[in-house]
């Protein structure tokens, strides 16, 4: 059985329109939960989220 590679073309084209799809997905899931959630939770989810960005900032200059 020979290897077609027309497969592995439109396997790899549809790669960025899957991570796409994934990646709106998990932003429409997030959005929910924050619109969900309770305004007290809304409001550490958020400040955690600042502090996280900060620790991986701090972290990404320390590596370079």
């Amino acid at each position: 059985m020979p290897f077609d590679p027309t497969i592995l073309v439109s396997l790899i084209s549809l790669f960025p329109i899957a991570l796409l799809v994934g990646l709106v997905c998990a932003t429409v899931v997030c959005v929910v939960a924050l619109l969900r959630g309770h305004r007290t939770d809304t409001v550490a989810v958020v400040r955690a989220l600042a502090e996280l960005v900060g620790t991986f900032t701090r972290y990404r200059r320390k590596r370079q």
